[in-house]
């Protein structure tokens, strides 16, 4: 065998065996080998960052399922942050929805995936995650003051005790007598033979005398 064959030999050789060693690098980087033979398989890379959403709307609450009822249950799941329950400022009653937050996102996510469509007091729960970049910044306003029953018996007796104006009496015995009118009427038109006693104190009040005079 010549030179130059030796040296082909060598050379094929060689580049066998640089393929070879690729092969092995890259089989080694790859993820998993397939059964049939043949290169190995990256899988695509997936998102690392995970989920960060800690709040929770929960919507068709049932009338009765107040914040101290919401903090007792949803407290099994994991440590809540804070609560919140949507009221009328008006009448104070409750919207039937609020939000939640928990200390923990894969808590939050546990609630959400678990308590989406539970059935609770024959209402379908509507729980939902949202992602921090939608939370409102005054959604937690003052959070920390918990609603207190308004004294509507206090709040009447004040607005029946104020001092009235002369102004505003006339104003009250105008539509006092104004109402009185439309009964009257209501009555005389359903044909009832009805006399309706007189109001007291709509009679005009007497002409102050003055005794300089003849």
């Amino acid at each position: 065998m010549g030179s130059k064959a030796k040296k082909a030999i060598q050379k094929k050789l060689k580049k066998n065996s640089s393929k070879m060693l690729a092969s092995s690098r890259k089989d080694e980087a790859a993820d998993f080998l397939p059964l049939e033979g043949g290169p190995g398989h990256k899988l695509p890379e997936s998102n690392t960052h995970g989920n960060t959403a800690t709040v929770l709307y929960i919507g068709r609450i049932p009338h009765g399922f107040f914040e101290n009822e919401m903090e007792g249950f949803f407290k099994q799941f994991g440590a809540i942050k804070r609560l919140r329950l949507a009221r009328n400022r008006k009448t104070g009653k409750s919207k039937h929805f609020g939000f939640i937050e928990f200390e923990s996102p894969e808590v939050a996510k546990i609630v959400a995936d678990c308590m989406h469509n539970y059935l609770l007091f024959e209402h379908l729960l509507q729980v939902y995650l949202i992602p921090p970049d939608r939370v409102h910044p005054k959604l937690w306003k003052g959070v920390n003051r918990w609603y207190k029953p308004l004294d509507w018996v206090r709040i009447e007796r004040k607005q029946h005790d104020k001092e009235r104006t002369l102004e505003g009496h006339k104003k009250l015995v105008k539509g006092i007598m104004k109402r009185d009118q439309k009964r009257r009427k209501k009555i005389e038109d359903a044909g009832i033979d009805y006399e309706c006693p007189e109001i007291v104190g709509n009679q005009p009040a007497p002409k102050k005398i003055r005794f300089d005079e003849d």
